[in-house]
């Protein structure tokens, strides 16, 4: 439902005007050119040519159009999400956790364990990472079921990375959002995990024909609003679930920690009880029975 607040409605403007000029402004430059240049590569193998050949033969006489623009598409589509993903952690998420911590958890105390610099090394640390595991994952793709699953666990783990620690940089101090990465991974991995799912959404589109594909640089922005919508959806998820783990844990860390009164008044009643806390000297044999001290046998 937070989805629907006008206010996250109203953010999730900013990323696709700034990404839907960019796109469009790459597109007009580049894309002709770049498909132009995978259709050149793609001639160079034996194979390809082959399949071309009988392609065409079969009637379909467009594919050796079609195919350069297609692989392009499945290149820049990463590319797509992972920019849409930093965007959204860099210009929706600290708004929006704001929003859940206003309406939610009023009463949670910002302990400012992090940093926006902070914030941003880890993004693009873990960004670099996802890419490495993309790419070393590849051959993979070609075996029909893993294809369903490592892409979306590699958004899902780049997901829950990034927005697990967004939504805790201003509330949690670092003990606490380790504490709570290291309790909650499993669930947080699949939330995100389930993110990617929701974020192969917009695939959807190029996978509905040529037609669509001829199209891309007019439904590249709205591919760039459903990405932005997916993780905004996730970024208020993850914000809903970390800062109810971090109200949980403060109320067991209280609730294990000696309450100070009771601390104070053992001290006290120590303090009293302790000899040398009575006053004047200790009092000798002589004195209590008026007589002068004399050694004991």
């Amino acid at each position: 439902m937070y989805c629907l607040h006008p206010r996250v409605i109203a953010l999730s403007i900013l990323p696709l005007v700034i990404m839907g000029v960019l796109s469009l402004t790459l597109a007009h430059f580049f894309w002709d050119s770049a498909a132009e240049a995978i259709r050149v590569q793609l001639g160079s193998f034996e194979l390809v040519g082959t399949m071309t050949r009988w392609l065409e033969g079969l009637g379909l006489s467009q594919m050796q159009t079609v195919l350069p623009k297609v692989l392009l598409l499945l290149l820049i589509i990463p590319v797509i999400i992972i920019v849409s993903l930093l965007f959204v952690a860099m210009l929706m998420t600290p708004a929006m956790v704001s929003l859940v911590a206003a309406r939610r958890f009023p009463q949670l105390e910002r302990k400012l364990g992090g940093s926006m610099l902070a914030s941003l090394f880890w993004s693009l640390g873990s960004t670099l990472l996802a890419i490495l595991a993309l790419v070393v994952s590849i051959p993979l793709w070609l075996i029909p079921p893993l294809i369903l699953v490592l892409p979306p666990l590699i958004w899902g783990w780049l997901t829950y990375r990034v927005m697990s620690y967004d939504a805790m940089v201003d509330h949690a101090s670092s003990e606490e959002r380790r504490q709570i990465f290291k309790e909650h991974r499993m669930p947080l991995l699949a939330i995100g995990v389930l993110s990617g799912y929701l974020g192969a959404a917009p695939s959807l589109i190029w996978a509905s024909g040529a037609m669509f594909v001829a199209m891309a640089p007019i439904l590249v922005p709205v591919a760039i609003w459903i990405y932005t919508l997916v993780f905004a959806f996730s970024s208020l998820w993850f914000a809903h679930y970390t800062l109810a783990a971090l109200e949980q844990l403060r109320k067991r860390n209280n609730a294990l920690a000696p309450d100070p009164l009771v601390q104070a008044e053992v001290a006290t009643t120590a303090a009293e009880l302790a000899p040398e806390a009575l006053p004047g000297p200790a009092p000798s044999f002589g004195s209590l029975g008026g007589k002068p001290d004399l050694p004991l046998p």
